[in-house]
């Protein structure tokens, strides 16, 4: 019962919020600085995604079809591609290259 109610919990908490954006578009003031800083802020944090991922932090080597992979998937973000066309080219690759033999 309580895995229930969980679930109906979260499916009005993300029904909610899908409805704020398209309701609250025309109430709600944004200045432009604030979206000016989470804009930049969106880029950092992709950056830091990219170069956490491709720079090898633990005991474990990665090899280069991860790095590999990253950079492709950076290379089409960098080129303002849809985030599905990048996420499926940066796993291709590491893929791809793991299929035919290089760690």
């Amino acid at each position: 019962m309580m895995l229930a109610a969980g679930i109906f919990a979260l499916a009005a908490g993300t029904y909610a919020f899908r409805w704020a954006g398209p309701a609250l578009r025309e109430r709600v003031r944004i200045p432009a600085r604030t979206v000016r800083l989470l804009e930049i802020g969106a880029v950092v944090l992709l950056t830091a995604l990219v170069a956490v991922t491709t720079l090898p932090l633990g005991s474990s080597d990665l090899g280069f079809a991860m790095p590999a992979g990253v950079l492709v998937g950076g290379a089409l973000a960098w080129k303002q591609q849809p985030i599905l066309v990048v996420i499926l080219a940066a796993a291709s690759t590491t893929a791809l290259l793991r299929l035919v033999g290089v760690s």
